[in-house]
């Protein structure tokens, strides 16, 4: 039973049934399925570029919001009443009565500048002392704290430059002393001239504010709105516990953003991305970055509320895959019905057939492909019966052809051992010839080698002579120019001597022209004395006599200085100028010798060379021999390779042909074998033939089970 399962399992109708069933089921799962995710895709891209539109335009109205208070303060730094109010402020010299008008028209102001604005919580100016009395607010505006949080904020401020500063959403203001969230923007009023009435600015405004320009921006059911820090960090939430944290989904960094072109070209920001939150939860992400303070504005909503109107497409999927099933099993069924039960009883039929039953036969009445088949196998039953009478017909010629065959094949056996013998000798013979051959061809190829060998000895001393020549050719020019350049050297040796004894006669020439202007110098001193004396004589009349003969004595001194300077040198250039022609006085013959050397040098690399040629002419005439043997070597090595060919190609022809000899003594042997078996096979299909129902052998005619029912 279980047999039977596993063949009606592994049937044609089966597999038929399996292939339709599983390409139905499976294209009908695949498509409902692309249906599903297409549609969720569309859906998300679609919310995602609406949801981005609106953050766009509130973070458009956020930028406006922020630029206004940023304006407001570029317009308090450059006022310049408040400035001289300020001033006046903070000028010690200045009446009570000046000063306090002052500090009320700054007060005023603020007060002014707060009341038109109710989206303001505060705006003060804040003194760098951080002291609450010497810096103005407006009414109604909290105490200034400074504990290490705001002085590090207020530092910031300072390093800005004037530059706008902007602090996040904190739960109670700049200094926590507000009883709701704020937002803050700080600048440093600066004064160049009068440092000290300077001030930070702080603009103060209500976090209710941010929240009634974004309560129009809704993304998705349960979405959120925040404003985070390029690092993380949450500038703005619905939720004020969560300012200053950290937030859990961060926004891509906009320089990795670039995303499909619009239509002009340019590269656009993807400003859409899915996330998990904190709970795992996927989420769809939109974001717009700000042009105020380097934040980004950010809005996300759980994804199941954009595709919950595309899981309906799952559940027709679903429905449509059981619907898909049930027509398979119905096409499956119908298969089955058609292909595979008539196929089952034909190979009943044929598995009768394989026991022997010659008369079994289809009643097949379709005109499709299985009514052919079941007529075709009629008719092949009926050549198989012909064909068993043939065979046995076949089998008496069959016994007596063999045992001719057999006594042939003795008398073929015994001719082909002969024949073997007599090949086994005439490839001994040439095999020993070959050895000979070959042994000759080795040699000459090792005299060729040798010869070679030679001529690459004679190829290599000729290329090292020729390089030797013209080395030589080259030291003998190098030489030539060594003794015109020593020649050149000696000649400036020659004149270093004229112009050695020239300065020489320079220097004495100074020396004569020194010794009047140092008696010059000494007259002068004297003179300077005896003016000086005369002056101290004449008393307050001579007083200006005696400030010239200071300085006149002072010029003689200064001169007396330059004059021994003068002379001090001009005794070292002497004594160089004799040292110099000492020098050259030992060295000049020392060149002499030198260039004496070089010429002789010369003129034996000129010999040299006269040698190497020589020597070049003999090894072309070695090289030209060798080449000649070489050539009579190839000769004799080509007679001695073609003798040994013609040798090894009838050692090879005798030794296949002692092969083909005792192959042909083998299978003589083997046919007298296989006569024999030849005559036992005869008389076995004799025998089987017996077997086969519905033959000449036997009268038993017989229609199996399945034929009758047909």
């Amino acid at each position: 039973m279980k047999r039977s399962w596993i063949i009606r399992f592994k049937s044609v109708g089966m597999k038929l049934f399996l292939i339709v069933f599983c390409s139905i089921v499976l294209l009908s799962t695949v498509l409902g399925l692309t249906s599903y995710y297409t549609a969720k895709g569309i859906i998300m891209d679609e919310v995602a570029a609406a949801s981005g539109q609106s953050i766009v335009q509130a973070a458009d109205k956020l930028d406006f919001l922020l630029a206004e208070y940023e304006a407001l303060s570029r317009q308090f730094a450059v006022d310049p009443v408040l400035k001289a109010d300020s001033e006046t402020a903070n000028n010690k010299q200045v009446g009570t009565v000046s000063k306090a008008a002052a500090e009320d028209r700054i007060r005023r102001k603020l007060d002014s500048v707060r009341d038109s604005d109710k989206r303001m919580a505060g705006i003060r100016l804040l003194s760098k002392s951080l002291i609450d009395v010497d810096s103005y607010k407006s009414t109604g505006t909290g105490a200034v704290r400074s504990d290490e949080g705001v002085a590090a904020r207020v530092k910031q401020i300072e390093d800005a430059k004037g530059n706008p500063v902007w602090f996040p959403v904190r739960e109670k203001g700049f200094f926590d002393v507000y009883s709701e969230p704020s937002l803050t923007m700080g600048r440093l009023l600066r004064n160049m001239q009068h440092p000290e009435a300077e001030y930070y600015m702080l603009i103060e405004v209500k976090g209710s504010a941010i929240t009634s320009l974004l309560d129009n921006l809704q993304i998705g059911a349960g979405g959120e709105i925040r404003i985070v820090t390029p690092e993380g960090g949450i500038v703005y939430a619905t939720d004020s516990k969560l300012l200053g944290q950290e937030a859990f989904i961060k926004v891509p960094d906009m320089s990795k953003g670039r995303d499909k072109p619009d239509a002009a070209g340019v590269p656009q920001l993807n400003h859409s991305f899915t996330a998990a939150d904190e709970q795992g939860q996927s989420q769809l992400v939109v974001y717009q970055p700000l042009g105020i303070g380097g934040w980004t504005m950010m809005g996300y909503a759980p994804v199941s509320d954009f595709t919950s109107s595309a899981n309906k497409l799952l559940y027709i999927t679903l429905s449509v895959v059981l619907a898909a099933g049930v027509v398979a099993v119905l096409i499956g069924y119908l298969l089955l019905r058609l292909v595979g039960k008539p196929l089952g009883k034909l190979v009943g039929l044929m598995e009768e057939g394989e026991k022997g039953n010659l008369q079994v036969r289809t009643n097949f009445k379709s005109q499709d492909e299985i009514g052919r088949l079941g007529h075709s196998f009629n008719r092949m039953m009926e050549q198989i019966s012909r064909l068993a009478d043939q065979s046995r017909l076949s089998a008496d010629g069959v016994l007596s052809t063999s045992a001719q065959l057999v006594k042939v094949s003795g008398t073929i056996s015994l001719h082909a051992r002969e024949v073997a013998a007599a090949t086994s000798e005439i490839a001994g013979g040439a095999a020993s010839l070959a050895a000979e051959a070959e042994r000759g061809h080795r040699n000459v190829e090792v005299m060729g080698e040798k010869m070679q060998e030679v001529t690459d000895l004679n190829a290599t001393m000729d290329s090292s002579t020729g390089k030797i020549v013209a080395i030589s050719g080259q030291g003998s020019e190098t030489m030539r120019q060594l003794v015109e350049q020593s020649e050149s050297v000696l000649n400036l040796m020659n004149l270093i001597q004229e112009n050695s004894a020239k300065l020489r006669e320079s220097t004495h020439l100074i020396r004569s022209i020194l010794s009047p202007m140092i008696a010059v110098n000494k007259q002068t001193n004297i003179l300077a004395l005896n003016a000086s004396i005369e002056a101290v004589r004449a008393g307050e009349a001579g007083r200006g006599f005696l400030v010239i003969a200071d300085e006149i004595r002072q010029l003689a001194n200064q001169s007396n200085q330059s004059i021994q300077s003068v002379s001090q040198i001009t005794e070292e250039i002497g004594q160089n100028i004799e040292n110099t022609v000492t020098v050259v006085n030992e060295a000049a013959p020392l060149f002499g010798k030198q260039i004496a050397s070089v010429r002789e040098s010369s003129a034996i690399f000129d010999q040299v060379r006269s040698e190497m040629e020589q020597f070049l002419g003999h090894i072309t005439n070695s090289t030209a021999a060798v080449n000649e043997l070489i050539a009579f070597q190839r000769q004799l090595g080509d007679a001695m390779g073609n003798v040994s060919a013609v040798v090894q190609q009838s050692n090879a022809s005798t030794q296949e042909v002692a092969s083909m000899s005792t192959e042909q003594s083998v299978v003589s042997e083997e046919l007298v074998a296989l006569s024999g078996k030849l005559e036992g096979l005869a008389e076995e299909l004799k025998k089987s033939l017996v077997s086969f129902q519905g033959s000449s052998a036997g009268s038993l005619s017989y229609a199996g089970p399945e034929a009758q029912k047909l």
